[in-house]
């Protein structure tokens, strides 16, 4: 059984098909990889898997188990599942990166406080922040305000990481701090989607690469065939593209 599975997904915005007949599977422990040009459906994807687009048609799965998106017990029970990661960092400015990582889980999920704020400041040290636990927001780089929201991310324990371009708000010399995290969450097993234009970091840790396009998947396969071997003349053109800038 697969830990996550679409079928025939399909989603709008303001009546616009965004993504048309999307299908794909997800393995435990798997890093699963979308990749396309600007406006693909990538990103689109993850908002329809965490329940903020409803989908149009077609199904998700969770352990075999369809989700129905317009059951609001549903839709908390997906994401007790799976929690997502954005580009832009969404921390409260007005607390500390330890106050960032410990509120939902002590205010939505109404666990132990202090059982939270150790597993917090064990996550902030797993992903090399054990020096910031006080500080805020703007005392912090790019990097480190990421890194802090993907801590917060793991504080929720989710079974599934969603990770929507999370380094492409970053200056470029900010990246490599990101991806050493992902780096080091891939290779702890955690079950990942990944939406990121860092095409050598994709073809580095993933399991599976989706290349999306016009909102339907051109093209999917291990990284080795996406990147070295493509079936699909669009893909080529795409990769044609940015790998050579």
């Amino acid at each position: 059984m697969h830990h996550l599975e679409t079928r025939a997904l399909s989603a709008e915005y303001a009546g616009n098909k965004v993504l048309n007949d999307v299908s794909f599977t997800v393995n435990k422990g798997a890093i699963v990889s979308l990749i396309g040009p600007s406006g693909s459906g990538k990103s689109t994807i993850l908002r329809v898997l965490s329940g903020l687009l409803p989908p149009v048609g077609g199904e998700v799965l969770l352990h075999g188990k369809p989700v129905d998106y317009h059951n609001r017990a549903d839709v908390k029970a997906v994401r007790n599942v799976l929690t997502i990661v954005f580009q832009q960092f969404n921390l409260f400015q007005n607390m500390t990166a330890l106050q960032n990582v410990t509120v939902a889980p002590v205010k939505i999920r109404k666990r132990d406080r202090r059982e939270v704020e150790a597993e917090a400041v064990e996550l902030l040290k797993k992903v090399g922040l054990g020096d910031k636990l006080g500080s805020y927001p703007d005392q912090m780089s790019g990097g480190q305000q990421q890194r802090v929201a993907i801590a917060r991310a793991l504080a929720l324990k989710p079974e599934i990481l969603l990770l929507d371009e999370v380094t492409s708000a970053l200056d470029p010399e900010l990246v490599h701090e990101v991806l050493d995290t992902i780096r080091l969450l891939a290779s702890e097993g955690m079950t990942m989607l990944t939406v990121s234009h860092e095409m050598g970091f994709v073809r580095e840790v993933s399991s599976k690469v989706l290349f999306l396009d016009g909102g339907c998947i051109v093209e999917a396969g291990p990284p080795s065939q996406i990147f070295d071997n493509a079936l699909e003349a669009r893909t080529r053109q795409f990769l044609g593209k940015v790998l050579h800038r």
